[in-house]
């Protein structure tokens, strides 16, 4: 029998991005790896990338056209955001 290493998760997450905070506020939109465009729901457009890490976890960073940024982690059950002003916003990948 020949037997293979399993490698870990190699590829970066895609698909449709759901985020919302705790007044229910919505951030959504498609995007893969490095070309992840979010809108929220007054119109901003939020562009980020997707870096795998090497504990095998997913690290986001987003940004809108005045500067702002979100960022967090996944850890494959679900993704945590966290703005400049403390805002946390969970999430999940369709």
């Amino acid at each position: 029998m020949i037997y293979r290493r399993r490698r870990g998760r190699q590829g970066l997450p895609g698909g449709f991005f759901t985020f919302q905070d705790a007044q229910n506020h919505v951030i959504s939109g498609p995007g893969y790896g490095d070309h992840i465009t979010l809108s929220d729901e007054l119109g901003n457009q939020w562009r980020g990338i997707a870096e795998r890490q090497s504990d095998d976890t997913v690290r986001y960073i987003f940004r809108d056209q005045d500067g702002n940024a979100i960022s967090g982690v996944s850890d494959g059950t679900g993704i945590t955001l966290r703005d400049e002003k403390g805002k946390t916003w969970r999430g999940y990948v369709d």
